[in-house]
């Protein structure tokens, strides 16, 4: 038997990937989820060519870390430890419509592929909450005038 007292955090965590596992999230579907839907922005007119001169011939890397990222993301696994806010900064090709497309092309992957509708719903409100903290951190820097 195991007398190891875990801590509220590990608690926390044990109770988040139960509640995703419980919905159809798992490791597996992350995977399918990753790689679909960055096989269909590779093949976007608009948001292809953005992934293409961002990631080069780096694809593999890449989905490895988008993987670990969406775990982390969405099963509380801790296996993510990078900084997307001033990764994505770097990025100078992005305009502000892009989430949008980006979003839209989201969900469209969710509704092919998820396991359930709350499966679904639990990823795309994560993934809305993401853009909207990327949109601020890139466009609605101080000093910098608003679109009007």
């Amino acid at each position: 038997m195991n007398n190891q007292v875990r801590t509220p955090a590990q608690l926390h965590r044990e109770q988040v990937q139960r509640d995703a596992l419980k919905i159809g999230i798992d490791e597996a579907y992350i995977s399918v989820l990753v790689d679909t839907f960055y096989d269909r922005v590779r093949r976007h007119p608009v948001l292809g060519p953005i992934f293409a001169d961002a990631i080069g011939s780096e694809w593999d890397p890449h989905l490895a870390k988008m993987k670990q990222f969406w775990s982390s993301v969405a099963r509380n696994t801790g296996q993510y430890s990078g900084k997307p806010v001033p990764a994505h900064q770097k990025l100078t090709r992005v305009q502000q419509y892009h989430f949008a497309l980006w979003l839209d092309l989201f969900r469209q992957t969710l509704a092919d592929t998820a396991p359930t509708a709350q499966a679904a719903d639990y990823f795309m409100e994560r993934a809305e909450r993401i853009a909207r903290s990327l949109q601020m951190a890139m466009f609605d820097r101080p000093g910098q005038l608003a679109d009007c």
